[in-house]
């Protein structure tokens, strides 16, 4: 129990930090002069004295870590363009971090392989792993092979292709969890919230809309032949 709390004041005292009590005159101040800015060190600074207090005074050296490795990271960060993708890794890196400074405080490492084998020995689980792999780019780039023949002929095919990549991602994994669940009519609903939003457009050429349709259904479909299949 008291490992699980730490965790998540570990991960509580980061999104304060973080997104809160960091003001966007320090990000823009650290976007422009990088290591050169003490903004940057203040935000390192506060980051390690609330991790401090929130999982107690006996655990400065933990404080520390967390601070100085948050100082390199958005420093890092900071020479990069200021996208999606580096704001992901950005915040990934700092959950690592986190979670290898509770790692290191509270696992029993000779509990790893006990734990290993009840993996293995539970198939349901990789079952899951494996279907929500395959859910994202597999499944993705053999939807892009059987609608080729309608995105060849749409002239911003490109664009409409890579947006629909990550909205086919999320879509199947959100369909994939629901089907686990056995939550059809949750399924019904995002699909006609789709179909709202993606097929309301007016003066769409008839080879788009065709595409999109057909990409879709693709999608839908394999997310909950894959789900019934693991189920």
């Amino acid at each position: 129990m008291m490992a699980s709390t730490w965790l998540i004041k570990l991960i509580l005292s980061h999104l304060i930090t973080d997104f809160i009590l960091q003001p966007r005159s320090w990000v823009d101040e650290r976007n422009a002069r990088h290591f050169a800015s003490a903004k940057l060190y203040l935000h390192g600074l506060v980051t390690a004295l609330l991790a401090w207090v929130m999982t107690g005074w006996q655990y400065w050296d933990i404080a520390l870590v967390i601070g100085a490795t948050h100082i390199l990271i958005d420093g890092w960060k900071s020479f990069r363009k200021q996208t999606a993708t580096y704001f992901l890794v950005d915040q990934l890196l700092h959950l690592l971090v986190i979670l290898g400074c509770w790692t290191f405080t509270f696992r029993q490492w000779s509990a790893l392989q006990p734990a290993w084998q009840q993996l293995n020995a539970q198939p349901y689980t990789w079952k899951i792993i494996t279907a929500f792999v395959f859910l994202t780019l597999p499944a993705g780039i053999l939807i892009g092979q059987f609608t080729q023949q309608w995105r060849d002929q749409i002239a911003d095919a490109a664009s409409l292709a890579n947006a629909g990549k990550w909205i086919g991602i999320i879509e199947r994994i959100i369909i994939l969890a629901l089907v686990l669940k056995g939550q059809y009519a949750a399924i019904g609903l995002l699909v006609a919230a789709k179909g709202i939003i993606r097929f309301n457009e007016k003066d769409r050429p008839e080879i788009k809309t065709e595409y999109l349709v057909i990409g879709t259904l693709m999608s839908i479909g394999i997310a909950i032949i894959t789900g019934l299949l693991v189920r």
